[in-house]
Order: C-alpha cells, then structure tokens, then sequence
C-alpha cells in the first residue's frame, strides 16, 4: 500500500496522543505524519483555503487526494490493519462521524487534560521516529532512483 501523509497540530497535545495511537496501529507503516503549518503539508494542501485547512486534520495521499475532518475517517482506518469495519461503518455514516469528529476536535483541550505528560512523550518519540525513517527512507530512495 501507498504511504499518505497524515497532517496534524503540533501544538495540540491531544492530537498528537491520538496520532501516537494511530501510528502504533499502523504496523505496515503506511501513515507519515506531517506537521501542519510546515512547508510539507503547505504543499499536500496545496490549493486549500487557510481556515480549512487549519480546522481540522487531514489525510492525504501520494496522488494528491485529500480527506479532512470525519471525511478521512473511512481512507484511515482502511489503511490500518483490522481497520476495514470500522471504515465501512464510517462511510455509511458520514455526517454523524463528521458530527463527533467536530465535537472532539471543539473540546480538544478538555480532552487533552485526561491525557497525561507521560503519554504526549511517549506520542512525541513515535511521531518523531515515524518522521525520521520516512525520511531516512526517502534519501535512501532518491539514491537509489537518481533522485527520480
């Protein structure tokens, strides 16, 4: 499966938990995680209005589709492995996803509470770990293809 980006807020500290969680999950290392704001996901984002694309996360793939919101829900969990239910039960139901999704993301900082120093760390050093090795691998590709 093609690596997607999954574009995050790096200064909220209940996002990063929840994509620490997601990159555990993803045992086939198919999700890069991209700080939003960087120049990176500027460029998966291409096109996108600011305001959009600060409310929310995003998921995109190499081909330049991109989901936001409760909308990346079903492309996410069907990347992940034993994730093809959950992302057959988010697509039926779109707008209540989109719904709880927005609800989450409102009371983020609420959520963020119940999630202690210790686990934002250790979401930090899996975040961190994902983003080196997708680069160590990219430099490892491009000297192996000629930069092509």
């Amino acid at each position: 499966m093609d690596q997607a980006f999954l574009i995050y807020d790096p200064d909220c500290g209940f996002c990063r938990w929840c994509l620490g969680k997601v990159l555990a999950w993803d045992r086939h290392r198919t999700l890069r995680p991209v700080a939003l704001g960087g120049p990176e996901a500027h460029r998966l984002l291409d096109g996108m209005p600011e305001e959009e694309r600060m409310s929310s996360w995003h998921l995109a793939d190499g081909v330049g589709q991109v989901e936001s919101a409760g909308a990346a829900f079903p492309p996410l969990l069907g990347r992940l492995p034993g994730g093809a239910p959950l992302a057959g039960a988010a697509a039926r139901f779109p707008r209540p996803v989109d719904r709880v999704y927005r609800w989450v993301a409102a009371n983020r900082s609420r959520w963020g509470r119940f999630v202690t120093d210790g686990a934002k760390r250790r979401a930090d050093r899996r975040i961190e770990e994902r983003a080196q090795n997708a680069a160590t691998s990219g430099r490892h590709q491009n000297a192996v293809t000629g930069g092509r």
